[in-house]
């Protein structure tokens, strides 16, 4: 998995109401793609065909399973930091040491079919499995070496191969997760930074065209995974593109993600360890994460989350219209720790009583709901997932069509819905309270149809229609840096156009490494606005201000423009007159991107 996903993204324009186009702009994939993206030329209706199961599933099971069990993040003795799985390259491991964990793999337990169940019972509808991670152990008997699971160890059997059959037989997907450019093990395979040890040394076009390319061709050709899961976007060429995709058309219903590289968009956008404040609005995408804090076992990680934030991330997730791919680490003996047994058990009783509200549904059609929880439709079902029931009553405004009906999902118990002479919904509370989520059903006498929303103004317009607007400092600035008297002389100008969306492009700090804090004055007129709105596409964690006052704090890095309402305080801040908005994201290593807008809904506006 990635270590970190800022260095492969990178922030696009900034917020106008064209907004998706510049999104589509910034996610499409140059256009030199199109001769060696295998589904350049496939339809709409193609497309929809071959993503609906995949589209209706929300939820599946992610399977790290690799030589990285045997140390479980312990090298010589010593504890290392960071993901289980990444503790070859983390504590520079030698290639000769680290395969022979090889002799001490010995998965006695594994049971395919038990794993299976397992995801059946929680209620996923596939599973993804690591075939062959970074450090270059293949997980299935491949005929290109012997560094696999069949020839280096006493395990002579094929775990794929296993878990396709018992996924098979119980009515689920399966998939194949595949490193096809980071590889520690092969002579030549990416390295993710400078190489540790000679045995490495190599040439990357060999690697791919003797390991990488034949091993996907080996997967697809013998296992037809439903799911290609690549990791690690490469440096490729068109034509170690092709040979990697070469057997592609002999699965043509395969789906693949974003993370092969070479200009390819891939079919799924992948955000890792984070849930997108708004999604990816008109494209197919799935957060991967973990139960705890590593993907690959390792034995002193016990922070496992727990049932209802789990249960939640899954219910925000599909109100978004994504997946959620809950990983799973199994120990060195073919064990998956009991601790993530039981909590995605846990999910998955809840998901018996209530997985109408996320199988096959779409996302929450509603800007912001008037209480704790999240929303998804069916067909001309509405489903309100309750996280803490109001004191003061459910309510929902802004829904036009008529309620025929309304019961509480888990028990079927009818309830009453009145509305107020402004057509707010009043909804009765269930004599039974889910502390997870309690799901009401609101039927409906027809297609969901809401009150429009208010034109909004733009305040701060985009970079690429006012160039070197913003300015900004990698540097501490002094405590008052956000304030609108500050004098930032000093600070740099952003370039012409603000960024474009291209990982590594127009962005004034791609090789800076550490926080970056920027800055933008804006005028207003009137200072009667109402219910302002931020907007940020950013690569991390951060703050924004107004006038110095604390506007929002920034969830992690998104590719999609996410809207925060700004606080009351910095709202009231904005007079009449000059205005700065300041914005500081943090960050340990790699580049940085950030952009930022505001709107506003003026006095007067229905």
């Amino acid at each position: 998995m990635l270590r970190t996903p800022i260095a492969l993204l990178a922030a696009a324009g900034l917020l106008t109401i064209a907004l998706s186009g510049t999104v589509a702009k910034a996610q499409g994939g140059a256009a030199s793609s199109a001769s060696v993206d295998p589904h350049a030329n496939e339809t709409k209706g193609q497309r929809d065909a071959r993503m609906k199961w995949w589209r209706e599933a929300r939820f599946g099971m992610f399977i790290h399973w690799g030589l990285y069990a045997v140390p479980a993040g312990v090298y010589k003795d010593k504890k290392i930091d960071g993901l289980g799985e990444w503790m070859m390259h983390d504590a520079k491991v030698p290639v000769g040491y680290y395969a022979d964990y090889a002799k001490q793999f010995d998965p006695e337990q594994f049971d395919a079919a038990k794993w299976v169940s397992y995801a059946k019972a929680a209620g996923m509808k596939y599973i993804v499995m690591t075939a062959k991670h970074h450090e270059g152990f293949a997980m299935y008997p491949t005929k290109v070496d012997d560094f696999n699971i069949n020839a280096q160890t006493n395990f002579k059997r094929d775990p794929i191969g296993e878990m396709a059959a018992a996924c098979k037989k119980a009515g689920i997907k399966f998939g194949v997760y595949y490193s096809q450019n980071l590889d520690w093990h092969h002579p030549g395979g990416g390295t993710a930074g400078d190489s540790w040890d000679p045995a490495q040394a190599g040439d990357f076009d060999a690697y791919v065209r003797k390991v990488s390319a034949p091993q996907v061709e080996e997967l697809i050709t013998r296992y037809h995974p439903a799911v290609l899961w690549w990791d690690i976007n490469g440096p490729f060429t068109p034509d170690q593109v092709r040979a990697l995709t070469a057997s592609f058309p002999k699965d043509p219903e395969l789906i693949f993600n974003n993370r092969l590289g070479g200009g390819v968009p891939g079919d799924t956008e992948t955000p890792e360890q984070t849930i997108p404040r708004n999604g990816f609005p008109g494209k197919d995408w799935e957060t991967c994460m973990t139960i705890n804090e590593t993907w690959g076992f390792k034995t002193n990680d016990t922070n496992f989350k727990s049932v209802e934030e789990l249960t939640r991330n899954l219910i925000d997730i599909a109100s978004k219209g994504g997946n959620y791919l809950l990983n799973v680490g199994p120990d060195s003996h073919g064990v998956i720790p009991a601790p993530e047994v039981e909590r995605i058990q846990a999910v998955g009783a809840w998901l018996k009583r209530n997985g109408d509200s996320i199988y096959a549904t779409t996302p929450d059609p509603f800007k912001r709901l008037p209480f704790e929880g999240r929303a998804t439709v069916k067909g001309n079902t509405v489903y309100l997932n309750v996280f803490t029931w109001p004191e003061n009553g459910l309510r929902l405004a802004g829904l036009l069509t008529d309620v025929k009906g309304a019961k509480a999902l888990a028990t079927g118990q009818k309830l009453s819905v009145m509305k107020d002479a402004d057509g707010t919904l009043m909804i009765s509370k269930p004599s039974v309270i889910d502390p997870v989520s309690t799901v009401v059903a609101l039927q409906l006498a027809g297609p969901v149809a809401l009150v429009p929303e208010p034109p909004r103004t733009i305040l701060v317009p985009t970079s690429e229609k006012a160039p070197q607007t913003w300015k900004y400092t990698t540097v501490q600035p002094s405590k008052n840096w956000a304030d609108a008297d500050f004098d930032d002389a000093a600070w740099k100008s952003a370039p012409a156009p603000f960024g474009q969306g291209v990982p590594g492009v127009n962005t004034p700090w791609t090789e800076t490494p550490g926080d970056i804090w920027i800055r933008r004055s804006f005028t207003v007129s009137n200072n009667s606005m109402k219910s302002p709105l931020l907007t940020s596409v950013h690569d991390d964690e951060g703050e924004a201000y107004i006038n110095g006052v604390l506007a929002a704090k920034l969830d992690s890095y998104t590719r999609t423009y996410d809207e925060y309402d700004v606080s009351a305080e910095a709202a009231a801040a904005i007079k009449t007159g000059e205005n700065v908005l300041a914005i500081h994201c943090h960050q340990g290593t790699g580049e940085q991107s950030i952009d930022a807008g505001l709107t506003m809904v003026w006095p007067g506006t229905p």
